[in-house]
C-alpha cells in the first residue's frame, strides 16, 4: 500500500542529507534551501522538517554543533556525517521506482545526483529515468478495444485536457534530449 506521507518524509531527508553534504547549515536556511527544491509543490513545515531532523540525527547521518547567536539564543549548525554521506550516495544510486517517475521526487535525486562520484553511477540512474520516459504514457487512456491506450493532446477537443498533455509532452521530449546528451558526456551510452 503506497504511504504518501513515509513517501515525502523520505524525499524530504534525501533534501536534506543533500544540501548538507554541500555544506553545514543552521536549520532556517536548510528549511529556506528544502522549501527553494520543493516547497513550490509541498510548502515544509517546521512540524515535516525538525522531526526529519531529528530521524537523521538518530540514525547517525547528521551531527550538531551549537554556535552563539549573534543576537538572540544560540543557533545550532547541522553537518552531514561520513555516514551520513554514504547514506546520500546510496539512497541516490538506489533510487526506486517512485523516485524516477514521480516528477518531485525525480527532481531531488537530480539534484544532487552530481554527489554520486563516478559518472557510471550516475548514468545508471539516468537510464533508468529514461527507460520511464520511453514507455508509452499518458494522463488519460482508451480502455476500449480490449486494451489501454494512451492518448495524446490530438484525441481531445477539451483545451484543458489537450494543454495537460501538450504540456507534459513537450517537457518529456526535453527531457528525453537532455538524457541522451548527458549520457553520452558521461561517456556510459
Amino acid at each position: 500500500m503506497y504511504d504518501a506521507r513515509a513517501e515525502d518524509a523520505r524525499v524530504l531527508e534525501l533534501a536534506i542529507l543533500g544540501f548538507l553534504y554541500e555544506q553545514p547549515l543552521h536549520g532556517y536556511e536548510l528549511k529556506r534551501r528544502v522549501a527553494h527544491l520543493t516547497g513550490h509543490v509541498r510548502p515544509i513545515a517546521d512540524g515535516t522538517l525538525y522531526p526529519a531532523i531529528k530521524r537523521l540525527e538518530r540514525a547517525g547521518w547528521l551531527g550538531r554543533r551549537t554556535e552563539p547567536g549573534s543576537r538572540a539564543a544560540p543557533r545550532h549548525t547541522l553537518t552531514l556525517t561520513d555516514d551520513g554521506c554514504e547514506e546520500l550516495r546510496r539512497r541516490l544510486r538506489e533510487a526506486d521506482d517512485v523516485d524516477i517517475s514521480d516528477e518531485n521526487r525525480w527532481f531531488t535525486v537530480l539534484a544532487f545526483l552530481r554527489h554520486l562520484q563516478a559518472p557510471a553511477e550516475q548514468a545508471d540512474v539516468l537510464r533508468r529515468r529514461l527507460t520511464f520516459l520511453q514507455e508509452p504514457s499518458s494522463f488519460f487512456y482508451d480502455y476500449g478495444s480490449g486494451g489501454e491506450r494512451p492518448l495524446g493532446p490530438e484525441a481531445f477537443d477539451d483545451p484543458f485536457r489537450r494543454g495537460v498533455l501538450t504540456i507534459a509532452r513537450a517537457a518529456s521530449e526535453a527531457e528525453l534530449s537532455w538524457l541522451t546528451t548527458t549520457l553520452k558526456d558521461l561517456g556510459t551510452r
